[in-house]
């Protein structure tokens, strides 16, 4: 069986068992759920992001035009569903400010424009069919609302949503999310992570905070 076919919506794919593309670098754990939408990760959630086989036997422009590629950068413990548009740097031929936004051939290797990595940090939550804009930051175990776009970074342990994407809320408060950030449960050895899913899967904080100082923190 292909390694990024889907046989049913439950099944996830490891983005580490999938992902090819020398330009997308993914942590351990992070998965996406794309049985819906019949595509892989690389050629359906990710778009336009020169790396892929296809791709690099067709141009190289890095080498040909001098081009700096955007990379995504995906941390540990995220979760993309099926829909999410990851969209990466194809539109960056279009200028608003020329008088013509079409994109002629001639014209390619000077109209390209990087718009900086995109990074997904870890434990973010991408919902079903939410499109990431180009260069933005989704901060570590933020939750994106299905159908969002987002065009600007997001914060820590924030939940948007709507088009362009909004703060609806923090997930915790202040406090609790400068201890979350110091503890970081996501970047532990597995083991130590397994030994306290019953704390990670539930809201207290201080009985994680807790468990922290006393078997990870040196």
């Amino acid at each position: 069986m292909n390694k990024n076919e889907f046989k049913h919506w439950s099944e996830i794919k490891y983005l580490k068992d999938i992902v090819t593309n020398p330009l997308i670098e993914v942590g351990d754990y992070s998965y996406y759920s794309g049985y819906y939408d019949n595509y892989s990760f690389e050629d359906g959630c990710v778009r336009y992001l020169w790396g892929d086989e296809k791709s690099r036997s067709l141009f190289n422009p890095i080498e040909e035009f001098g081009w700096q590629i955007d990379r995504l950068i995906i941390g540990n413990y995220v979760c993309i569903a099926g829909g999410v548009v990851i969209l990466m740097g194809g539109n960056n031929n279009h200028h608003s400010e020329w008088i013509t936004v079409y994109p002629f051939v001639d014209q390619i290797k000077h109209s390209f424009e990087p718009k900086g990595d995109t990074i997904i940090e870890s434990d973010a939550w991408i919902g079903m069919n939410a499109m990431i804009m180009p260069g933005v930051t989704i901060g570590e175990g933020a939750i994106v609302a299905a159908g969002s776009v987002i065009t600007k970074d997001v914060a820590p342990y924030t939940i948007v949503g709507g088009n362009p994407a909004k703060e609806v809320k923090k997930r915790f408060s202040e406090e609790e999310i400068a201890k979350l950030k110091e503890i970081r449960w996501f970047d532990w050895k597995r083991e130590s992570i397994e030994a306290a899913t019953h704390l990670l899967s539930s809201s207290s904080i201080d009985e994680l905070y807790e468990y922290y100082l006393r078997e990870i923190k040196d």
